[in-house]
């Protein structure tokens, strides 16, 4: 697992230091606090370290290789014009410094740049291993309709979209996970075809379709809110998502209806049951509370769960964490929420 992140003056952070839990990692923020930064940021060292093990003639991490490949990650993953737009300028320092730590510490890595590097970092602690599994990056916007081509016309041509939307469209386009994990699959998957009323198939003309008893839907005539759910079940159907593997998602909640904001808090915990570490973004009061509701509810093994609380500051983003969102401060998109309930009631309607 990824266990702790430390981070200095990157973007609106000066300082930062998130431990995270086993299974489950909550970010809680007001628009501009910085959540999706902590994602890629997180996601993108991850994907390096996983798309090197892969390579079937790879060799043992070194700084050479890590010096550009991770430069060329951030920028393809946040898109600044340059590496040294994502470190915060402030009297006496100019460099950022990042830290990815794991449960087994030869995944450990660290490196910084200046906010003049263009396309280099300098590495600080070399790991001697690689990932063995690919981290999974769910994007606010769902994919499943861009999908025919979209890769080769991404890889062919340059494309103002950052490489995460890329890298998860290769998952998506991934054959479907067969033999001994198929009950897993299954399992994971019931509540979400329930949910959507149907399963999602790729055909081979390239386009993804919502199959039920009536027949087949292609993917613009479903529910943006459906695809969102539709893009999760894909994912679990190849095998992305089991085991020993990470899922970032940002705002799940986005263009959801409550009913849907519910079962997908259900299939995240789920996914984190099976041994996938779980990282999402929101600033969603429903989608939080649903958390806390299953949470305490949920049969089985405990989950592992952290909250983490970004608040802003006219000195950078503040971070508060702790295993329960009692323990992260009062976030003002959730505060604006209650008082909004609370006007509600107060009104003799």
């Amino acid at each position: 697992m990824i266990k702790q992140l430390d981070i200095s003056n990157l973007t609106v952070f000066v300082e930062a230091k998130l431990r995270f839990g086993r299974h489950l990692n909550v970010i809680v923020g007001e628009n501009g606090s910085g959540k999706t930064h902590l994602l890629k940021l997180a996601y993108a060292i991850a994907a390096v370290s996983a798309e090197e093990g892969r390579k079937p003639h790879g060799t043992a991490p070194t700084k050479a290789l890590l010096q550009t490949r991770y430069a060329e990650k951030l920028i393809n993953v946040f898109r600044p014009e340059a590496l040294g737009r994502l470190a915060r300028r402030r009297r006496g320092r100019e460099r950022c410094d990042i830290r990815l730590s794991f449960d087994d510490p030869r995944l450990d890595t660290a490196f910084g740049f200046a906010s003049n590097s263009k396309t280099e970092v300098s590495i600080d602690t070399l790991p001697t291993a690689w990932l063995e599994s690919a981290p999974v990056y769910l994007p606010t916007r769902e994919l499943l309709t861009i999908y025919p081509n979209f890769v080769s016309v991404y890889e062919g041509h340059y494309l103002e979209l950052e490489e995460t939307w890329r890298d998860t469209a290769v998952l998506l386009g991934a054959p479907t996970q067969r033999g001994p994990r198929e009950k897993q699959v299954r399992e994971l998957l019931t509540p979400l075809e329930a949910a959507m009323g149907g399963a999602i198939e790729l055909e081979k003309n390239g386009r993804f379709y919502l199959r039920n008893a009536t027949g087949r839907m292609e993917m613009p005539l479903v529910a943006e809110g459906l695809r969102k759910l539709g893009m999760l079940a894909r994912l679990i159907a190849t095998g992305a998502l089991l085991n020993k593997g990470y899922l970032f998602w940002d705002e799940p909640e986005a263009n959801l209806n409550p009913r849907l904001i519910k079962d997908v808090a259900r299939s995240m915990l789920d996914i984190a049951g099976s041994g996938i570490q779980v990282f999402f973004a929101t600033h969603s009061l429903f989608l939080l509370r649903e958390i806390e509701i299953l949470l305490g509810s949920r049969a089985g093994p405990k989950l592992d769960a952290r909250f983490f609380g970004l608040h802003l500051s006219s000195d950078g983003v503040a971070v508060e964490q702790g295993r329960s969102p009692d323990d992260i401060g009062d976030i003002a998109a959730l505060d604006e929420e209650l008082a909004q309930s609370d006007r509600f009631l107060a009104e003799d309607l």
